[in-house]
């Protein structure tokens, strides 16, 4: 495709209504801490993804699961009004909808419960009833809220397509399935990475020196962000490091999935990876300058007018 034509991606993933509290710090195990403030917000990572992608402008098609309780009809009618395709969404009878609890201290610093619920639930059916969708699109893009066999299987379909594949490996596993990163391209985190390498990786020296060891799990590309510090990537031939954008802090819980979404964006726009890296990392700092989730996901004119900036 060219550059010019709108990029179509296809998520697969969950569907969550965040329940964000904001304190001045994040209490210790054993510690009560009295909270600022409460808000109910759509959430999920892979709503977040399909949601940022959309504001990017991309055609997002979103595959995943609610329930049957109050929350899942606003969950659905947020996604509509963000413009992603809600079609291939099942709703599950005498189940609740995913849930998180969103703890996010003055810093920006946050800690997350996930309540899985309906995303939990989803299978192949949804999978092969949006297997058109799936092939038709550029991208797939999938975190790891929903079971791991689902990603797989999610992953051969589109391989078999030749449709790229995406993998945010969040939250990380403690254990996964053989085919899980058998991807076009990986994304983690420093944590994640370090979780799936079984080594630490605390500085940009660690990533550069490790990001190879990524792809040996199976992606044929990797990408380590690594908040402040910037990101490193491997594009299968070279390692190269992308600075981060200063930025002031507020919530960096929607940070990585402005990431995961500007990178398939741009790579469905036939960009090059460090070119989608710099468009992900504007996107990625753009959302943690802002509070929430979905609310914090910048639209393309402001990702392109930071970058402009720079």
């Amino acid at each position: 495709m060219t550059e010019k034509q709108r990029a179509k991606i296809t998520v697969v993933g969950s569907i969550n209504m965040d329940l964000m509290i904001r304190a001045s710090n994040l209490p210790l195990p054993g510690e009560t801490v009295i909270a600022d403030t409460k808000v109910e917000n759509p959430g999920g990572k892979g709503a977040n993804q399909a949601v940022a992608a959309a504001r990017m402008g991309a055609d997002v098609t979103m595959i995943g699961c609610v329930g049957d309780d109050s929350f899942a009809t606003q969950l659905l009618q947020n996604l509509k009004g963000e413009g992603v395709d809600t079609s291939h969404i099942t709703r599950r009878e005498n189940t609740a909808s995913g849930v998180a609890v969103v703890m996010v201290e003055e810093s920006g610093e946050n800690a997350i419960l996930v309540v899985p619920g309906a995303n939990g639930l989803v299978s192949q059916q949804e999978i092969d009833r949006a297997r058109q969708a799936i092939c038709d699109n550029d991208i797939l893009l999938m975190q790891l809220e929903v079971p791991q066999e689902i990603v797989v299987y999610a992953t051969q379909i589109a391989s078999e397509a030749g449709v790229s594949v995406i993998l945010d490996p969040a939250p990380a596993p403690l254990e996964y399935h053989a085919d899980l990163l058998n991807v076009d391209l990986i994304c983690p985190n420093q944590s994640e990475a370090a979780a799936l390498l079984g080594k630490p990786v605390e500085s940009m020296d660690d990533a550069v020196s490790l990001i190879k060891e990524l792809t040996q799990l199976g992606p044929k590309q990797a990408i380590i962000t690594m908040g402040e510090q910037g990101a490193v990537l491997f594009d299968g031939e070279t390692v190269q490091t992308i600075p981060a954008l200063p930025i002031q802090v507020v919530d960096s819980t929607a940070s990585g999935d402005a990431f995961a979404a500007g990178l398939a964006v741009r790579l469905a726009e036939n960009a090059s990876l460090i070119e989608a890296v710099k468009f992900a990392s504007a996107a990625g700092a753009l959302a943690a300058s802002g509070a929430g989730a979905q609310t914090a996901m910048p639209t393309r004119e402001e990702i392109e007018t930071l970058l402009e900036r720079q």
